[in-house]
Parts: C-alpha cells; structure tokens; sequence
C-alpha cells in the first residue's frame, strides 16, 4: 500500500511537471500581439471590477472627488489657474475637465476610460503599435506597475502624464520634435516631468528640435490662460505650496517618523487639515524642510553636470550614437527624477509614477542594461502600495511595521538615487558595453544608430 508521503511526492512532481510544460508556453504566448492585448484587458478590466460599484453609484474614488469639485465649478465659471492660483499646472485642467463630459455623475467610468486610452497609447509606443517584440518586456513591465501601484496608478493625474513621457522618451531620436511636445504637455500635466526634458536638452544632438517641439506646446498652453485672463496665475503652482511641512511618506521626513514611533520628546503625526495630509513634526523637522527646498535645485544642478561630463567623456572615447545618447538621456532623466522625490518635502505614493516611465523606456532601449533597476523599483512601487493604501493607518498610529516598510522604501529610493549618480560618474563601462550590443545587434528598441558627434 503506498504511503501518504509517497502519494504527496508523486502529486508535487507531477505539479511541478506540468508548471514547467505550462511556463514557457504562456511566457511565448504574452509575447504574441494576442497575448499582450488579453494581458492588457485583463489589467484594466480588473480595475473596472473593482471600482464598478463606484461608478454605479456615481461615486469618486482617490483624488477625483477633488477633480471633480474643480470641473464643477469650472463649469459654474470659477476656474482654477484662470480665476484663482492652482496647485496643478494649467495642463491639468485638459483631463479634469474632460471627464465631466457626461456629467459628474459618469466622471469615474470617463476618468477610467481616458486612463485606458492613455496606457493603450503607453503599449503602443513601446512596441511601436505591437510591431515590435522587443519592447514587449517594456510593456508587460508598464502593465505590472499599474498593478503594483492600484488604486493610485488609476486615480491620479500622474496617469495621464506618466504615458506621455513614455511616448516623448521612446520618440526622442525617431520623433524629437514630437517627442518634445509630448514631454512637455507632460510636465504641464505634472511638474516632474521637466526632469525628462532637461536631461534631453543636455546630452541629445537633436536638442533644438526637442526645445521647438516643447515651445510650441508651452507657448499654446500659457497663450491660452493669458487669454482667458489667467496670466498672473500661470506659475502659481510654483508656490502655492512653499509653506508646506514635512509629509508622512517623504524619504526626509523618515527620522521624524521614527521619532515618534520611538515616543521621543516632541515628536509626532499630525494631520494638516488644509491639505488633507498627514504630516510630522519635531526638533528639527522645519529646518529640514527649509534645507530639502535648497538642496533639490542643488542636487539638479550638480546632475545636469554629471550629465554634461558624461557626454563629454563618452564622446572621447569615440562616436556616440543616437541610442547611445537616449542610453545616456535615461540615465539622466533617472537621476534627476529620483532627486525630485528624495529631496521632496512631499513623498505622495504616485511619485513612482515619474520614476517609471524611464525605466519602461529603459527596458524598450537596452533591456539589459535596465532590467536590475526594473527589478528594484517595482519592489518599491510594491512597498508604497503596502505604505498606502495598505498600511496607511497603521502608519499615522506610529506602529513599528508599518514604519519600518516605509523605511524600507525609501532606503530603496536613496538607493536608486545612489546608483543614478554612480551611473553618471562612471558612464566609459556602462557605454563601452552598449557600443559591443550595438556591434552585436542585441540592444533593444528600433531606434536608428547614425553617428553623432
């Protein structure tokens, strides 16, 4: 009579047969147009499971109650930027106003459409619509963080500003004035884009096209406020949060936090009413703030130099190619986003979001070269999401778990920071490797390789 243990060996080895005769055919089959189409209704039909019941009831979820406060009363003819300062860009105001189409009570199920259309056009440009299988990993990767970062992914306006970098940064070579203009309308969407922008002014040969493409999109944007009378309120975002402290989740604020986990004099959570956040406070907490608001511009002063010497010394080493250059234009656009959200006072979960439309372009240039980075930040983006919404409370109780994930997302952000300034310091190694994939053909992307000095 054979034994139970005997009978659970069997079993396993026969699961564990299967699960390798099953692996590699689904693995082929999420490479087909077919499988990476199913992928992506599977990844968005989730989401409109799970808010379903919201959109029923006509109800908002995340941050579109707020949106859809401002389109209402836009509508009403009080509009943000044109008639009062707004913490958002002018660009902005574009989707807002475009999911109260059919009223407010669909303004979930229209925001969750234009979402969809957006990531769509994230695939897309990735796999150069579905012609190309090497940026297949970049879009299965793009579909992974919106799951990683649900419900934020969905229900933030980083959704919509995120697929347009992407876009901008695949097309910089192919498409640099369009690429320009998409980067741009990003940033007019959200700031941090801009990051984008600037490492692409610095290293790329195409820059005045990249720059033309961006102004004429500035200039129509900021054309149109001042014609509705909102001149003096076009760059009130830049301020209108100066005053701000120290947030809950931001990197520097992580001292302050232990503090209180830790019951030290003085220290503590509070929630900030005006801005519906929660932030900390303690000996020395606004002096950090007032030292974080000087060492941002400092730090993308001291990036954009790192950037500029890496050029430089990539250039002596011989030809630096157009993908060559976009290797190196991520590579920047990455440190300098990373300084955004390390010497932030705010540290919001959708800040991920910035980070991960390089690497998905990242992914579609040089697979290899970004895989390990793409590793690293979606574990973070998995660590924000247990932080919010998972932990959330936990967290403004000062409870140690819940503290000490936080702690370790943002070790990780530093951390990817740390490698994006040593990426930049020593670029020959890192250069010279993508120079011998190029000869090889094995670098990813369809981006032409013309010399350019």
């Amino acid at each position: 009579m054979t034994s139970a243990p005997e009978v659970n060996r069997a079993l396993g080895a026969r699961v564990s047969d299967r699960a390798r005769e099953w692996w590699p055919r689904a693995l082929h089959f999420a490479f087909t147009r077919r499988g990476l189409l199913i992928g992506f209704a599977v990844v968005h039909s989730l989401f409109f499971l799970a808010l379903l019941k919201i959109m029923i009831f006509g109800g908002t979820e995340g941050d579109l109650p707020l949106y859809r406060l401002w389109a209402e009363q836009a509508a009403h003819g009080h509009w943000p930027v044109i008639d009062m300062p707004w913490v958002y860009p002018a660009g902005a105001l574009a989707p807002i106003m475009a999911a109260i189409v059919a009223g407010p009570w669909n303004y979930q199920l229209v925001w969750l459409l234009m979402m969809v259309g957006a990531n769509f056009f994230a695939v897309m440009a990735l796999t150069d619509n579905l012609r190309n299988r090497k940026g297949y990993t970049a879009a299965w990767y793009w579909l992974a963080i919106q799951i990683l970062l649900a419900p934020v992914s969905m229900l933030r306006l980083e959704g919509f500003a995120a697929p347009l970098a992407i876009a901008g940064l695949v097309w910089l070579v192919r498409r640099p004035t369009i690429a320009g203009a998409l980067i741009a309308a990003a940033t007019w969407i959200k700031v941090a884009p801009a990051a984008l922008a600037a490492a692409a002014v610095v290293v790329s040969s195409l820059r005045m096209r990249i720059i033309a493409g961006g102004l004429a999109i500035s200039a129509a944007i900021a054309g149109i406020v001042i014609a509705l009378g909102g001149g003096s309120y076009l760059f009130s975002f830049a301020t209108i949060q100066g005053d701000r402290a120290l947030q809950l989740e931001a990197p520097v604020a992580t001292p302050w936090v232990w503090a209180t986990v830790l019951g030290m004099p003085g220290a503590q959570i509070h929630q900030n009413y005006v801005l519906a956040t929660r932030e900390v406070a303690g000996p020395g907490a606004t002096a950090a703030g007032v030292l974080v608001g000087y060492a941002m511009p400092v730090a993308f002063a001291v990036i954009v130099f790192l950037l500029w010497r890496a050029r430089r010394r990539a250039l002596q080493a011989g030809p630096l190619s157009l993908i060559g250059e976009q290797h190196l234009i991520l590579r920047g656009a990455f440190a300098l986003t990373s300084a955004l959200i390390v010497f932030n006072k705010v540290g919001s979960p959708q800040y991920m979001l910035w980070l991960a439309p390089v690497v998905a372009a990242g992914l579609f240039i040089d697979r290899k070269a970004w895989t390990q980075v793409a590793i690293w930040l979606a574990v973070t983006c998995f660590l924000t999401t247990l932080v919010f919404p998972v932990l959330y409370l936990p967290l403004i109780d000062a409870h140690p778990f819940a503290a000490g994930v936080l702690l370790a997302r943002n070790v990780l952000l530093v951390g990817l920071f740390g490698w994006s300034l040593v990426a930049l310091w020593r670029p020959d190694a890192t250069l010279a490797a993508l120079r011998e994939r190029i000869a090889l053909g094995t670098a990813t992307g369809s981006v032409p390789v013309a010399v350019r000095g």
